[in-house]
């Protein structure tokens, strides 16, 4: 254990602090006379330690961001508070340390430091000088560097003494896994429109408006951006653009080996030593001692290491004759390959492909036109910038340029027209009133420009223009009530013992789940209602306007044969055994706190926060 915390000592001062600690920052002293933000009992918390998590936690922040993060954003996501939280914990089991005189003695940390790679020479023995520089680099002295270790290292004994062995109850874990690998033998029924026996309720302008009323959620529109804009695509051009037959003729010479393609097989090659030892393995395949997957195996390899995918005789070299005479599934060898006498199995034959010109030329056209067209719009937003920037409306634009003028009530979930695009999106949740329209390119090649109108407020559509929402709405809530009271009395019966069958039921579905459990073609509730019921018992559920009519046959212990049970079973020991030492860790770090005492130095800590702004 003790080396353990040794090498994590090694990583986090050595690599941390040599590679990120000071690289252009210029805090290794922030003051002259400050030393310390604070102390837990006797155990001070370095200033300039402070200010080096800083650093490092804003550094991972920004590498899992890819993107630069200010001290503010830092803060303001709980960095400060995270990094302050851990090194009063490092302080506070120092401070306990140090109480108890727990520390490592000076011949073992020599050996450890001299056995440090870091600090070897090219002939793998201990560099004294390089030792040394590397300390200066960091800005640290030789004897604060090996009090570091010996704090580490003390600090990993009494962490260890804490969170070492911790195993959770027995009763605990069984009762975790009875309840998750607990089973329910189970049947079901959907009934559906077809199955209801009497008429299908039709609806009165009475419950459609009660309905519409009750349900006014359903039919509110959301707030929406009432937009202007003004959009130029590619599509809009396409019919404008002319391709020569002498660039049509060009793109296929330049793509002429995709469309001619010549005979090709799908083959896999397997390498031997020797001839005699392919010549051997060949012979063992035809008198049906080994299959040709056997011998793969045998030889420490997938399908997926000896397979060549789409070849032309050409790519076989001196085997393709052979390979190109063989049908599919066929074993031909020993053949000469580059890796030696192989022998070779064909998978697949691929016939010759041959387009014409002309076959291609349609193909070739659109994509010609198309890409010219994309870079016309391209060409535009120079011109188009220069008129926004010299006061041009978005109505402007539409007038004087290609650009065409559209209007969309835009909200979030709305994708149709240019509410299809990303970038639109994206522009659309932005803009404000007042904005200046800008030009925006869409990743398909199109350029837009926008203008916010107005916010309109969420409203409630009134009946006549949902009319034939609130309608079905209406329908599919009486389908199901219509549903339930059909299905009121089976249930009974299928309580009193009956099964679905008896009860005049088709069975649509039957299994035997645990909670862990899923079935995509059953309502969300449908596990939560299963282990909720008593053995023998039956419900109804509804979901998607269908009603779905349970029956519950029995209720079985865990499967002790279930190796996914076993597998959760390791992780939740280790995870519920985890946080147990968690658990005690933070006890403890408390309790040393609660006795030894906290206090720290705003201002020093101020001081530097402010180098970071």
């Amino acid at each position: 254990m003790a080396k353990k915390g040794i090498t994590n000592t090694l990583v986090w001062v050595l690599m941390a602090l040599l590679i990120l600690g000071l690289g252009g920052f210029g805090v290794t002293n922030l003051s002259g006379t400050v030393r310390s933000i604070g102390s837990v009992g006797d155990s001070d918390i370095d200033v300039d330690e402070y200010a080096r998590a800083l650093q490092r936690e804003i550094r991972a922040v920004e590498a899992e961001r890819g993107e630069p993060v200010s001290f503010a954003e830092a803060r303001d996501i709980g960095v400060t508070d995270s990094v302050l939280a851990r090194l009063i914990a490092s302080a506070a089991f120092d401070h306990e340390t140090g109480q108890i005189g727990l520390s490592i003695g000076d011949e073992n940390l020599r050996d450890e430091i001299v056995g440090m790679q870091q600090f070897q020479g090219v002939d793998g023995s201990f560099d004294r000088e390089g030792y040394r520089y590397a300390l200066d680099q960091a800005g640290l002295s030789e004897s604060a560097f090996e009090e570091d270790i010996r704090a580490e290292t003390a600090r990993s004994f009494l962490q260890a003494a804490v969170m070492a062995g911790v195993t959770m109850p027995e009763g605990y874990m069984q009762t975790l896994l009875d309840y998750l690998g607990e089973q329910r033998s189970v049947a079901w029924s959907v009934l559906g429109r077809d199955d209801l026996q009497t008429g299908m309720p039709v609806p009165d302008d009475s419950d459609l408006e009660t309905y519409h009323s009750e349900n006014e959620d359903q039919f509110t529109v959301p707030e929406r951006k009432r937009i202007t804009y003004a959009l130029l695509t590619p599509d809009m051009l396409i019919d404008t653009i002319e391709v020569d037959e002498e660039a049509l003729r060009d793109a296929y010479e330049a793509r002429e080996s995709e469309f001619n393609q010549p005979e090709r097989r799908l083959v896999e090659r397997l390498a031997f030593g020797s001839e005699e030892a392919a010549q051997a393995a060949l012979e063992q395949i035809e008198s049906g001692d080994s299959t040709f997957e056997d011998l793969v195996a045998e030889r420490g390899l997938d399908l997926a290491d000896i397979d060549l995918g789409d070849v032309s005789r050409a790519d076989l070299e001196g085997a393709g004759d052979d390979v190109f005479a063989a049908s599919t599934g066929d074993v031909v060898g020993p053949l000469s390959s580059p890796v030696g006498p192989a022998l070779f199995r064909v998978n697949a034959v691929l016939s010759e492909q041959v387009t014409t010109f002309e076959e291609a030329e349609p193909d070739l056209r659109a994509e010609l036109a198309a890409d010219r067209a994309r870079r016309v719009v391209d060409s535009r937003i120079d011109a188009v910038d220069d008129l926004l920037a010299g006061g041009a409306t978005i109505e402007d634009l539409a007038d004087e340029t290609d650009l065409e003028l559209g209007q969309i009530d835009w909200h979030e979930g709305i994708s149709d027209g240019i509410a299809a695009y990303d970038a639109f999106r994206s522009a659309a949740s932005a803009v404000s009133e007042g904005d200046y329209p800008e030009v925006m390119q869409l990743d398909e090649g199109g350029i837009f420009a926008m203008r916010l109108d107005e916010v309109v407020p969420p409203e409630v559509q009134p009946l006549e223009e949902v009319r034939d929402a609130v309608t079905a709405a209406w329908e599919q809530e009486a389908l199901v009530s219509e549903l339930k009271a059909q299905a009121e009395p089976v249930v009974e019966r299928l309580a009193g013992g009956e099964s679905l069958e008896e009860a005049g039921l088709s069975v649509d579905g039957s299994q035997t789940l645990t909670r862990r459990g899923f079935r995509a073609e059953v309502p969300p509730s449908f596990i939560e209602t299963v282990f909720g019921m008593e053995e023998g018992g039956a419900t109804m559920i509804e979901g998607d306007g269908r009603v779905f009519v349970i029956k519950l046959d029995e209720i079985l212990p865990p499967d002790s044969e279930d190796s996914d049970l076993q597998e959760l079973q390791d992780l939740l020991q280790q995870r519920a055994a985890t946080s147990l030492s968690q658990d005690l860790f933070q006890v403890l770090a408390n309790d040393i706190r609660n006795r030894a005492g906290i206090e720290l130095d705003q201002a020093a800590m101020n001081a530097v926060h402010s180098n970071f702004q």
